[in-house]
């Protein structure tokens, strides 16, 4: 696929009015991404052992994160018990990612299974990323996350994102964090490698110690409705 730079625009434009518009993540990624950042991912998984299996069997992890009732069961402070309870704040489910990139990508994109398998795990593992790295789900919270992904991916379209979060959440406290965010994803292990499915279970400070992620920041949140409020968006 070709990149869309009018469409590009028309979602960034978007997402400077309401920040909460996922759909619009989804097709700002679909125009200016399309499977290239996937194919990327999927040469760079087929290397290691461990990547090579996960191309190979491509597990649902929605089938794990959907299930609420097997999450509570975890252990406490067990990652997987860290993301519902991100989700539960958030009022957010796995199943509800899925349907906005739906609204989002209005293009059948041709491309093998595995590079299909890729952006939908790294579509289905974004919140998971959040419980692991201790950003909530505020616009700030985004945004430092988005600067790890782009870290770690390289992705175009997720760092049209966070230049977009930088201009709008201009303060020096933001601005460090998602700073701090883009350098974080440059020091931890590489998560879009990683068996999420067998470190559900597992201590969530064991499993930051293993992917080398710090400790959370500890940041005020930035609501859309206080952007709005001080006047930052339409």
């Amino acid at each position: 696929m070709t990149i869309q730079p009018r469409r590009a625009l028309r979602a960034v434009a978007a997402l400077a009015r309401n920040p909460d518009d996922t759909a619009q993540v989804f097709a700002l990624i679909e125009a200016l991404s399309g499977v290239s950042t996937p194919q990327r991912i999927v040469r760079r998984l087929a290397a290691p052992a461990d990547g090579a299996t996960l191309l190979r069997e491509r597990p649902d992890i929605v089938e794990h994160l959907g299930d609420r009732e097997a999450l509570r069961r975890l252990p406490e402070g067990s990652l997987g018990r860290a993301y519902l309870r991100f989700v539960d704040a958030e009022g957010i489910t796995a199943e509800g990612l899925r349907d906005a990139s739906a609204q989002g990508e209005r293009e059948q994109l041709r491309a093998p299974p595995e590079v299909e398998f890729i952006r939908a795990r790294m579509r289905d593992t974004h919140d998971l990323w959040h419980a692991l790295l201790g950003y909530r789900g505020d616009v700030l919270g985004e945004a430092a996350l988005l600067a790890f992904t782009f870290a770690q991916t390289r992705n175009p379209a997720i760092g049209v994102l966070v230049l977009v979060g930088l201009a709008k959440l201009n303060a020096s406290e933001a601005r460090s964090l998602i700073i701090r965010g883009f350098a974080r994803g440059m020091r931890a292990a590489w998560l879009p490698a990683q068996p999420w499915e067998t470190l559900l279970p597992l201590p969530l400070d064991d499993v930051r110690r293993r992917l080398n992620v710090d400790a959370p920041p500890d940041y005020t949140p930035v609501r859309s409705s206080e952007l709005r409020a001080s006047g930052f968006l339409a």
